[in-house]
């Protein structure tokens, strides 16, 4: 908890009802003492939110929580797409509603978190100065055919790779196949950081390169950072350079 943003403390410790996936339920559950709860399991992410929204339609104010960001593969998106499908109005809070609109509608405030990328990123070292692309390799909602071509298109162009749901117990070849595309483009030496339960009491921090991936623990809660070719790995850290001493000629000495 020590890692949301103030104003993400203040909304759930002001709502009525708190939503949210389980786990995530847990990690806040000092602030949601003698709060409505609304806890679902994975893949029922739809009712959810629904139930959230039909909170917030009936007068209670509710706090829709995720882990990281909440509209970095989180639940945001969800929110207005269920809008969207229903004709339900949403607004900021601070926009002029007229008194006379008539329902359905809704004040939706979208509070910004440190998303994995961000505090994986931060344990690992400086592995994103430079340009990068997120890749998730779950194909629960995606088709594996789509992320293939992206990890590939990622891996021509040179970007960092930030891949996230890596691995499962169900999904457990999609990794491989990932370096495989990967490698295709990039060296097998190029450095790669493991960074599993970022900023959670289970979080560890490892480092591998690309052609040895297969042999790292990895995890659903694991996101990791392929290297670009300028990307490099410093003691217990990896970063990649943004450019400045190449262009400024700065001195080693």
């Amino acid at each position: 908890m020590k890692h949301m943003s103030e104003r993400a403390v203040q909304v759930i410790s002001q709502a009525d009802c708190i939503a949210g996936y389980t786990t995530y339920i847990r990690l806040i559950q000092t602030l949601a003492a003698d709060k409505k709860i609304i806890s679902t399991g994975m893949m029922k992410e739809v009712d959810r939110v629904e139930m959230a929204i039909q909170e917030a339609l009936a007068g209670r104010s509710c706090a829709l929580i995720s882990g990281g960001d909440p509209g970095i593969y989180a639940m945001a998106g969800l929110v207005f797409e269920i809008c969207r499908k229903k004709n339900i109005e949403v607004f900021r809070p601070e926009d002029t509603i007229s008194k006379d609109r008539l329902p359905p509608w809704l004040e939706l405030e979208i509070v910004p978190g440190i998303p994995a990328l961000a505090a994986g990123a931060a344990l690992a070292g400086a592995p994103l100065t430079h340009d990068f692309a997120a890749i998730s390799l779950s194909d629960l909602l995606t088709k594996w055919e789509t992320i293939e071509q992206r990890l590939t298109s990622a891996a021509m162009a040179d970007f960092v790779i930030v891949l996230y749901n890596p691995k499962s117990k169900k999904r457990d070849w999609q990794l491989g196949r990932a370096r495989e595309l990967i490698m295709a483009h990039r060296k097998g030496s190029t450095p790669v950081a493991v960074v599993t339960g970022a900023m959670r009491d289970n979080q560890t921090i490892a480092f591998t390169r690309l052609d040895q991936l297969d042999s790292a623990d990895v995890g659903m809660q694991t996101i990791l950072f392929i290297g670009s070719s300028a990307s490099l790995q410093y003691m217990d850290f990896m970063f990649t350079p943004r450019g400045y001493i190449d262009k400024y000629a700065v001195s080693s000495a």
